[in-house]
């Protein structure tokens, strides 16, 4: 028999009894409630779609902030400022993709961040490997590591690759 827990003002969910709910009133006696099937129905219905819908707003906001971020900025600059990976990749257009949450490869803390960068253009696709740390003076984010690695196996790294000028700005 399946015990839940379930409170409001003065009374208390303490069991289940197949379509009787057991409540368990302030003034210690208990009571059984009749609910149909249909009732717990919508209610699992209810609290499958309300669940759903908060992680599907934490996921946004979740790659909103990455998005957002310095770290993944300074690398999609480089990105887009070098010519070599632009060209191999078939960009422009160049579409940046969602990183993987769950990636290992994704790791961010306060003075390091090393994401994986899912990135398309119109030959091929790839990922951007980036490592960049954050001077704890001036507070901002620097690229250390930038390197596309596309679907075929070849590698271009983005910080040792002839660049637009505009391409090692800082944030």
């Amino acid at each position: 028999m399946p015990v839940c827990k379930w409170s409001a003002p003065a009374t208390v969910v303490t069991g289940c009894k197949g379509s009787r709910v057991v409540l368990k009133l302030a003034q210690g006696k208990e009571a059984t409630m009749r609910v149909s099937t249909s009732h717990l129905q919508q209610l699992a219905i209810f609290t499958t779609v309300l669940t759903g819908g908060g992680v599907g707003t934490m996921y946004y906001l979740m790659q909103k902030k990455f998005v957002e971020s310095d770290y993944h900025r300074l690398a999609t600059q480089k990105l887009k400022a070098c010519p070599v990976a632009m060209e191999r990749l078939g960009a422009p257009p160049l579409t940046i993709h969602n990183i993987h949450l769950t990636d290992r490869d994704n790791r961010v803390d306060q003075s390091t961040a090393q994401i994986k960068i899912p990135v398309t253009g119109s030959r091929t696709g790839g990922y951007l490997y980036t490592c960049s740390t954050r001077d704890r003076d001036t507070n901002r984010w620097s690229l250390k590591q930038a390197v596309l690695k596309l679907k075929e196996g070849q590698t271009v790294d983005l910080l040792s690759a002839p660049a637009a000028p505009s391409c090692d700005a800082e944030l």
